[in-house]
């Protein structure tokens, strides 16, 4: 078991960091070039650059996942796929669910469909230091229980 993060957009990389070692388990920090750093990393922590490119650490995180690993990203599309091979996924705000990841792409299509008609549509709200103490305290409780989920039909 693994932790796999989709880094260039994660506001919870500290957090994810300290409940790797906390919980022993390995973090792979996916990230473009774009975001390189000399910064040593905790021993459990690998980081793994790819090309710039909007989906380059998406298919990075797909080839490096096996079933039974975590991965935290904001990409419903990579979270349905990673779903599908028996990855628990998770957004800064939520556990995603194989019952409401259609739902999820659904509304995000039907949001790319008003942009593209001029529609002006509000973005999320702003990340706060209570998501974030929100978000340990749901992979923390998840952590403790290590408990995979079963691959999608």
């Amino acid at each position: 078991m693994k932790i796999l993060i989709d880094g260039d957009g994660c506001p919870v990389k500290e957090e994810i960091f300290s409940l790797g070692e906390k919980f022993n388990i390995p973090v792979c920090l996916v990230t473009s070039f774009d975001h390189f750093s000399l910064k040593n990393e905790e021993k459990n922590i690998t980081v793994v650059y790819v090309d710039p490119g909007s989906d380059s650490a998406d298919y990075k995180i797909v080839a490096l996942s096996e079933p039974g690993d975590i991965c935290v990203t904001q990409d419903y599309g990579l979270a349905s796929l990673l779903l599908g091979k028996g990855v628990s996924v998770f957004h800064q705000k939520f556990q995603y669910e194989k019952e409401t990841i259609d739902f999820l792409l659904q509304s995000r299509f039907e949001g790319q469909l008003l942009k593209k008609s001029g529609k002006k549509l509000k973005g999320p709200s702003a990340f706060t230091k209570k998501d974030a103490e929100n978000f340990v305290k749901l992979f923390e409780k998840f952590l403790k229980t290590k408990k995979p989920p079963e691959l999608l039909d």
